[in-house]
Parts: C-alpha cells; structure tokens; sequence
C-alpha cells in the first residue's frame, strides 16, 4: 500500500485556538480527520507527526525512510529558516508537497520566503484545511503516474 508521510511544524498543534481569522476553527485532530477520510477514499495510508521540535521532525523522516513514498509538510516558522529540515527531506528522497493554512504571500514579507519551496514538487497555501486534501489527491495521484521514487 501506498503510505504517505504528513508532518506538522511549530504551532500548528495550536489550530483552532491561535488566530482563528487566519488559520481556521478546525483543530489539527480535526484536519487529520479529513485528510485520513480522504486517504480512506484514495486506497492509501497516511502518518501523522507534529512537533515544536525541529530535531523531532528530522527524526521522523528518517525513521520513515525506505517506508513511505512522499511527504506533505506544513514546516510552520520553520519555513522560513530549517536547513536541517530541508536537508532531511531531501535525503528522505521522496516527493515532497508543501502546504501552507494561509496564504504567506498575502502576509508579513518575512514569511514569503521557504527554504523548503526549492525541494518540493510544489506548494499549496491558502486554502486552511484544504491545503492538505488537495497536498494529498495531487501526491498520490503523482505516485500512481509515475510510481515511487
């Protein structure tokens, strides 16, 4: 089976109780929730991880390694900032989607920059819990056409 990789960064454990304008009501439970339903609909698996730790985001990626065919991540403020992030996703040698609650180009200019955007087959952003439906119908999608990397 197919087994995909979804990784939370810094704050976004806070969903649903930080800046509801910006990021939602939904809780991360509750975008989990929606993501798993959808992977039920795709035929594939799904693991989720979230951590305020950048260490422990690494970590998971290579205890995943060799077992998932792509990763979505929403590196939080490690967006702007983790080469150690990066270089653990580029060794996970898997497609990457990034995705984003909101829109960072329509925010502070400091956010509109992602050390993560170079690696990754692309980015979604703007689209709150959306982001990561649509992450996982284009990844797997990408894995049926082209088949694991």
């Amino acid at each position: 089976m197919t087994k995909f990789l979804v990784l939370n960064g810094p704050n976004i454990n806070a969903l649903g109780r930080r800046d509801i304008g910006i990021y939602g009501a939904m809780t991360l439970d509750d975008v989990n929730r929606e993501v798993s339903q959808l992977a039920d609909k795709l035929g594939v698996e799904v693991t989720f991880f979230q951590s305020n730790v950048e260490g422990y985001l690494v970590d998971c990626i290579q205890e995943h390694f060799g077992t998932i065919q792509g990763i979505i991540i929403n590196p939080g403020a490690l967006t702007h900032y983790s080469y150690t992030l990066k270089d653990g996703l580029i060794d996970a040698g898997v497609p990457i989607i990034e995705v984003h609650l909101s829109n960072p180009y329509a925010r502070d200019e400091w956010r509109r920059h992602s050390v993560v955007t170079d690696i990754a087959r692309g980015q979604i952003a703007g689209f709150g819990w959306r982001s990561y439906t649509a992450a996982l119908d284009i990844l797997a999608a990408i894995i049926k056409e082209e088949g694991p990397q």
